[in-house]
């Protein structure tokens, strides 16, 4: 085990519960207590479809800001310095799995290490997890021209985050939520979706309080980083959902679920947790 030259969580059991047990305070001010970091796995284009990962994943990290700056964030960067000495590394899913860029890990141990302690993290750090999984395949079997993968999961995305907002009565506050920048033609095409989305084109046909924010890819934040990570778990266990997936089993105790904190890691498929078009098998909410 690689040694710890500081301890991630001083003055803190070392496993959180899964969503912030303190009394929720709505805040005096215009914000509200929450912010939102959002991440992708897989290709949102239509013209191809990869064989291995036919699918589209959209994951929104909700974080209480207070938890967020005062645990997570100096988590992170601890493990950071454990493992690198210096906190300027970004975590990315694909370059940790590929053993990429500072993931260059020195022997099969030493990557298994690192892997547990930073699973620990993400199970101990409080935050709310809403998502939705586009299937390309059986988009594309519809008729018509199929929607954008983006724009689909968006649109579930930032409803849900409303009725989130709604049981936290904090639905009147301006939420922010936080996307990497992904090009000028992406970035334009997303915000006018998400501003379409909040203007009122959702099913209440009512406007959103959330505003987007863009983040440069160098950017080292904490929340986009944790996003990265459990966006293809998600979408692995849609896929296989028989293979072993213990990034997911952690997950799923922190997806917005129907019946609030009694029924954590239970009755959030179709609530927190979207999966477009639906299986045959399943019915809507």
């Amino acid at each position: 085990m690689t040694s710890q030259q500081f301890s991630l969580f001083e003055n803190e059991e070392p496993l959180a519960a899964p969503a912030v047990v303190e009394p929720e305070v709505t805040p005096s001010g215009k914000f509200s207590n929450f912010v939102v970091y959002v991440d992708e796995s897989g290709d949102h284009g239509m013209e191809t479809v990869d064989d291995n990962y036919p699918v589209f994943v959209l994951a929104f990290c909700v974080f209480h800001k207070r938890h967020y700056s005062e645990k997570v964030v100096p988590a992170l960067q601890k493990f950071k310095f454990n493992h690198f000495g210096h906190d300027l590394a970004v975590l990315h899913e694909h370059e940790i799995r590929k053993e990429k860029g500072d993931f260059r890990f020195q022997t099969r141990q030493h990557k298994q290490d690192f892997l547990v302690e930073l699973t620990s993290i993400i199970e101990a750090s409080n935050f709310i997890l809403i998502s939705c999984v586009i299937d390309k395949e059986q988009l594309r079997s519809k008729p018509g021209v199929p929607p954008n993968p983006y724009h689909l999961a968006l649109g579930f995305c930032l409803e849900t985050l409303y009725e989130l907002l709604q049981e936290k009565n904090q639905d009147d506050k301006l939420t922010h939520v936080v996307v990497e920048c992904r090009g000028k033609k992406e970035d334009n095409e997303l915000e006018l979706e998400f501003r379409r989305i909040c203007d009122g084109s959702n099913r209440w046909g009512r406007p959103l309080p959330f505003d987007v924010k863009f983040a440069d890819k160098k950017v080292n934040l904490a929340g986009l980083q944790l996003a990265d990570l459990v966006a293809r778990p998600i979408g692995l266990r849609v896929l296989r959902p028989e293979q072993e997936n213990r990034a997911f089993d952690v997950l799923k105790r922190k997806f917005f679920c129907c019946g609030g904190r009694k029924n954590v890691g239970e009755g959030f498929e179709n609530w927190g947790l979207k999966i477009y078009p639906l299986p045959e098998s399943e019915k809507p909410r």
